[in-house]
């Protein structure tokens, strides 16, 4: 196999694990296997992709891929770089905090009033992650009866 063009494109995490999702299942349909090391390296990864707190370990996944050119188009106004694009899509920023870790130089670039209005367009196409089990008093947290 020769590789004509490297890196020709940036997949974000949905894009990989759809892709990897469709390819199990087709092959599940035609009751073949791929290669062992692709079976292998496909489980791992949707494993990766499905564990907590990864953006995708939600079920059913709050967006999927059409979501992707709607932010591009609502993102556009703030001048937000590819990668950092990317990594928005991968991370699903909730907070101010996080979203500094996305983007390059935020404080410098967006006011306050815009990082709200950034995050705001990320929650609103992306979804919102759950709120987290609280805690007790002791620090421990609360399960049902069935351990859960």
């Amino acid at each position: 196999m020769k590789i004509l063009e490297a890196q020709s494109a940036v997949l974000s995490n949905v894009e990989v694990y759809t892709f990897l999702s469709n390819q199990a299942k087709q092959y599940h349909d035609q009751k073949r296997k791929g290669p062992v090391n692709l079976e292998t390296l496909r489980k791992e990864v949707l494993q990766y992709f499905e564990s907590p707190p990864g953006p995708l370990s939600q079920k059913p996944l709050p967006y999927d891929t059409k979501a992707i050119p709607e932010l591009i188009k609502r993102l556009r106004q703030y001048q937000i770089t590819k990668g950092e694009f990317i990594m928005l899509l991968n991370v699903r920023p909730s907070n101010v905090p996080i979203l500094n870790t996305v983007i390059e130089d935020m404080e410098d670039r967006f006011s306050e009033e815009e990082q709200q209005q950034i995050l705001e367009i990320v929650t609103e196409l992306l979804g919102q992650f759950p709120p987290e089990a609280e805690e007790d008093q002791d620090g421990v947290m609360e399960t049902t009866e069935d351990g859960q």
